[in-house]
């Protein structure tokens, strides 16, 4: 197994959440896609990422969730565990997590309207107690508290990584100079904003593409590690169109988009949750079963 410093700056590959026919999770459906993916080379399977409808979860499915994920990966690989919503939901949550074997976790940014930069913080510590102290990763999706509050987050013992997924490079590497050289700043906006984000120092990044097609996001994480960047753009250029239809309706196709491609390869993990769209509308259908057919993976 990598060890976490390694995995970080590999590929975070943010499984999805599988239903049955009921809309119930079904956790075993994952297993075929999480052995492919492991066997491809993925570095650490995340649960309860956004690709894992992780507000469309209760907190007992996704306590649930962890622990089936880290039993299923039973020591191939670290696990990360994403943790969020309201602080006492977020510690049951770290505390399941970290009693399920998890390597690390995964702090999703409060989606709360009145978020204090130095609340944070607060937030991020009583997460940090509740797991016993397991290491960290931030995962930033609004950098508008600025660098000096993500700083401070990052200053906090056991943060050891930051999942950077806003679209502002220089933003990344502003706040990379403002914190401790030891910090992983890792791409979290997939594959087709990977290149850019290893310009100004990421290393590795998040994806969906692995619950369908992990080879190619191995390829691509490959040419981006050698510097090859023509190499690692002709990779993502052929798969855009995947990308693309998950960025539609305000990107309340992205896990649609995943999940219907995971039905049309032969991996059923059911419908998504509402507010996510389903299903794909025909238009959308069509360029997926285009990109699938012409990518051999159907």
């Amino acid at each position: 197994m990598l060890d976490l410093d390694t995995a970080l700056t590999g590929i975070s590959g943010i499984l999805v959440t599988p239903y049955d026919e009921a809309g119930e999770i079904a956790p075993a459906k994952l297993s075929p896609i999480l052995d492919r993916a492991l066997g491809a080379g993925l570095h650490m399977p995340v649960v309860n990422g956004n690709t894992g409808e992780f507000y469309a979860l209760t907190t007992e499915e996704a306590c649930t969730m962890a622990r089936e994920v880290c039993a299923m990966v039973d020591g191939r690989a670290p696990v990360l565990a994403g943790i969020g919503r309201g602080i006492r939901d977020a510690c049951t949550l770290a505390r399941a997590s970290a009693e399920a074997g998890a390597t690390a976790l995964m702090i999703h940014q409060p989606p709360d309207p009145f978020v204090a930069p130095r609340g944070t913080v607060d937030y991020v510590k009583a997460i940090s107690d509740a797991s016993g102290g397991l290491p960290m990763m931030l995962y930033l999706r609004n950098d508008a508290i600025g660098t000096g509050a993500i700083a401070d987050l990052c200053a906090i013992p056991g943060v050891k990584g930051v999942k950077w997924a806003t679209p502002n490079p220089q933003k990344l590497a502003a706040a990379k100079a403002a914190c401790d050289p030891s910090i992983v700043w890792v791409g979290g906006l997939a594959e087709v904003w990977a290149p850019t984000f290893y310009a100004v120092g990421a290393r590795g990044f998040t994806s969906g593409l692995i619950n369908v097609w992990p080879e190619r996001s191995l390829a691509i994480h490959a040419a981006l590690e050698a510097g090859d960047y023509p190499e690692a753009n002709r990779l993502i250029a052929q798969m855009q169109a995947f990308e693309d239809i998950r960025a539609e309706e305000l990107n309340g196709t992205n896990v649609t988009g995943v999940k219907a491609a995971l039905q049309a390869t032969g991996f059923d993990c059911g419908a998504t949750r509402p507010p996510s769209a389903w299903p794909l509308t025909p238009a959308q259908q069509d360029k997926l079963q285009l990109f699938l057919k012409e990518n051999a993976l159907i």
